[in-house]
């Protein structure tokens, strides 16, 4: 019997690290063996593109260049990683995927949506997630959170960048009847109930 894959999607400061060691214990309490990775990363030729994307440097970096690197780790990152997993009947809770790549370089970049769809259909074949969280805030509440830290390429973005990323989040969310949205902008305990409840009722289905 094949596992399941669990994503946690959301812009920054929006406490995916956090959470996802809740969804994990959630999984394992329901009796089930869990892999936990993320995206850009998971691997560590994957980690390698990761430094590359998420760099800041002086260059500029061309969208559809940022889109085939994240690709190309995605592609190492299943072979090597989440299929096998899945494969094996192993969980998998991964700290964003395709969802990321569709708000970031779809929304925050403006790439035609139908690149990603058509390199989504290539490296993934017919593998979606069965479950997404998507945890949302506001871009300026996320950003707050993070302001005393060095951000990455991608955090350095404009707010503009950010609420386009946000939108599509938000639109995909109220097409994909698999991401469920949780309001990250209340305090972590209630943010937390919403995540035990819908994680709860996912277990609970099978």
């Amino acid at each position: 019997m094949s596992g399941r894959f669990v994503t946690l999607e959301g812009g920054e400061g929006v406490g995916k690290s956090t959470n996802l060691k809740l969804v994990v214990e959630l999984i394992e309490a329901g009796g089930h063996t869990v892999v936990t990775t993320r995206e850009p990363g998971g691997t560590p030729l994957a980690e390698e593109i990761r430094a590359l994307i998420l760099g800041v440097r002086e260059e500029p970096v061309s969208g559809l260049a940022e889109l085939l690197l994240i690709f190309a780790a995605r592609a190492q990152h299943l072979a090597q990683v989440i299929q096998p997993a899945l494969d094996a009947g192993s969980w998998v809770v991964c700290d964003r995927f395709t969802d990321a790549t569709y708000a970031y370089q779809g929304g925050g970049r403006g790439l035609p949506m139908a690149q990603i769809e058509a390199l989504e259909t290539l490296v993934q074949g017919s593998l979606r997630p069965d479950l997404t969280l998507y945890l949302d805030v506001p871009p300026a509440v996320g950003h707050a959170r993070i302001d005393d830290r060095p951000l990455d390429r991608l955090e350095q973005e404009a707010a503009a960048f950010h609420e386009a990323v946000r939108t599509v989040y938000l639109d995909r969310s109220a097409r994909e009847e698999r991401i469920r949205v949780v309001d990250a902008s209340v305090p972590l305990e209630s943010v937390q109930a919403q995540i035990r409840t819908i994680v709860g009722e996912f277990l609970a289905d099978g």
